[in-house]
């Protein structure tokens, strides 16, 4: 491991902090968008975002995993929904995707503790084209 004091290319100082604001609040971090509502077009609450699943290699969001709750997350499911179909409504503070409730409950799911095992390609590709989403690893 490199330190600052024994490798002159790395500054030992922190940027000034004017460098790292985001004013524009474009940016957000994951453990701001865990727990964040999700509502469809019509305002109907459709759970929250329990964690987004990113890609390792391109930093690419592939989907944010819907919960529904469940008890104390024995036996729960969550919904992958692709990333590029949620849209932020400051007003709402919550993500909406244009989805009703019947579509939800026939789209494809994961069971929690699985969630967090990557998937291969296969689920992926059905996933998106349930939803006729553009694929994220073809951005």
């Amino acid at each position: 491991m490199t330190h600052p004091e024994t490798n002159p290319a790395v500054p030992d100082t922190a940027p000034p902090s004017e460098t790292v604001l985001d004013p524009a609040h474009e940016l957000v971090s994951s453990s701001r968008v865990e727990g964040t509502p999700v509502y469809n077009r019509a305002g109907k609450k459709l759970g929250w975002v329990h964690s987004v699943m990113i890609h390792k290699q391109t930093g690419h969001v592939a989907y944010a995993l819907l919960s529904f709750g469940g008890f104390l997350g024995i036996g729960s499911r969550v919904h992958p929904l692709p990333w590029n179909l949620l849209d932020y409504d400051a007003e709402r503070h919550g993500y909406v995707i244009d989805i009703n409730r019947e579509t939800l409950e026939k789209a494809p799911t994961l069971h929690l503790d699985e969630a967090d095992r990557p998937s291969d390609r296969t689920y992926d590709e059905q996933l998106y084209d349930y939803y006729g989403a553009p694929r994220y690893w073809g951005l």
